[in-house]
């Protein structure tokens, strides 16, 4: 058995999300489908974690098996890019693995990216490629209360009801938040993270920037560990899947 990571850069607009479901296209099911017609067998592929529908992925890792060698990888790359670049996914590289490397559970390291365009008209060249936000941003705020996010803490705030995870505690290594003009970006990595935890604290943080909660307020809701005080998650399409790191 010959065992292959992959990393896959995708657009996630046109999809449910990375894994696959019964009904509806997604990026594993594509992808599976794919390489199982041009390697002639059937492939399955195991991400490194999931993306909901409208997420994208700069970086995201996978692994899959094969029976045979692949023999030549860049000829490889080139003939599954020619299926899947129209349906907006690229596989930017495949490296051969040995089989104690698990894309999921190797991973060290997650990180995500999400992006504000905090400017009065909507973005026409990234659209669908960041939260847009009309009312001005206070990002010192968001810079203050990104920092009472970083460290091990229970999550449960902002956790998804339907989060099939057995524990809510997760440990936020680092939080960084960038301002190019009028784009914000915020960058959170940890080994792990809970489903829709980014995108609820982006929602927090956005609450705290327009001065609707305050720090105190903030860390209060963070604490209580009631999914119900939680603002409303900031939209799939700002998201980014940035890298996972072995």
């Amino acid at each position: 058995m010959n065992r292959y990571q992959i990393l896959i850069e995708y657009v996630g607009s046109g999809f449910i999300g990375w894994q696959t479901q019964p009904k509806g296209k997604s990026v594993q099911k594509l992808i599976q489908l794919k390489i199982s017609k041009l390697l002639k067998e059937k492939i399955k592929i195991v991400g490194s974690g999931r993306t909901d529908a409208g997420v994208h992925a700069i970086e995201q890792s996978a692994h899959f098996d094969t029976i045979s060698k692949i023999k030549n990888l860049n000829k490889f790359l080139k003939s599954i890019n020619f299926f899947l670049n129209p349906e907006l996914v690229s596989i930017k590289k495949i490296k051969k693995r040995n089989l104690l490397f698990h894309a999921r559970f190797s991973a060290k390291e997650r990180t995500y990216k999400y992006v504000i365009f905090n400017r009065i008209s909507a973005p026409t060249i990234e659209k669908d490629r960041g939260w847009h936000i009309v009312k001005k941003l206070d990002t010192n705020l968001m810079k203050k209360g990104s920092k009472k996010l970083i460290g091990k803490h229970d999550f449960s705030t902002f956790r998804s009801s339907s989060c099939s995870s057995k524990s809510p505690v997760r440990t936020i290594k680092y939080i960084k938040i960038k301002i190019i003009k009028d784009k914000i970006e915020i960058k959170f990595t940890s080994q792990s993270f809970l489903q829709q935890q980014v995108r609820s604290m982006v929602g927090c943080l956005k609450y705290l920037a327009e001065k609707k909660w305050n720090l105190k307020k903030f860390e209060k809701i963070m604490k209580s560990k009631k999914r119900k005080l939680c603002a409303p998650p900031a939209p799939p399409h700002g998201l980014f899947l940035e890298k996972i790191i072995y």
